[in-house]
């Protein structure tokens, strides 16, 4: 048993009139997500990053040569705020990871590109940080890693849907 058997059990046993099966789903998911997200925090910590800071720079670092994008398709990608991903830009810039410079095809914008520094700095930290996650679902074996990835697919499609 399970910290969220023992709340299924505690339910069942003061409302069995209730099908308490999704609680227990998403119990586990959540409790889950903290882990998984402690983890992760933990490996981008080690390289002096923040969750947010390690989405940008890893949104542009697998955009491909130029590794550059307009503010919008950042927004798009990270599915942030623009006021949001404005300070981001700001603190990666004078972090001396990015760097803004005006957008060839329309003047009045910018576009975010890696520097040399923030190349080098997310390569390490995605390579750091797909090893945190292997080692995050290690419990599993490759068929049940599988599975699941098969079952949240399916799962996660009902609450979004690419445009």
């Amino acid at each position: 048993m399970d910290r969220v058997d023992r709340i299924l059990a505690q339910w069942q046993r003061e409302r069995p009139d209730l099908d308490v099966t999704a609680m227990g789903l998403i119990g586990r998911i959540r409790r889950l997500s903290l882990h998984l997200l402690r983890g992760m925090e933990e490996t981008f910590a080690a390289h002096g990053l923040t969750a947010a800071a390690f989405d940008v720079l890893a949104t542009l670092r697998r955009s491909g040569p130029p590794y550059s994008l307009s503010p919008g398709e950042l927004i798009a990608t990270t599915m942030v705020t623009s006021g949001t991903m404005t300070h981001r830009i700001a603190q990666l810039e004078k972090a001396g990871l990015v760097e803004r410079v005006v957008n060839p095809e329309d003047r009045r914008g910018a576009i975010i590109s890696l520097t040399k520094q923030g190349f080098a700095l997310i390569d390490a930290a995605v390579t750091a940080h797909v090893e945190t996650q292997a080692r995050l679902t290690a419990a599993l074996s490759k068929g049940e890693k599988a599975a699941l990835a098969a079952l949240l697919r399916k799962y996660l499609a009902a609450f979004e849907t690419e445009p």
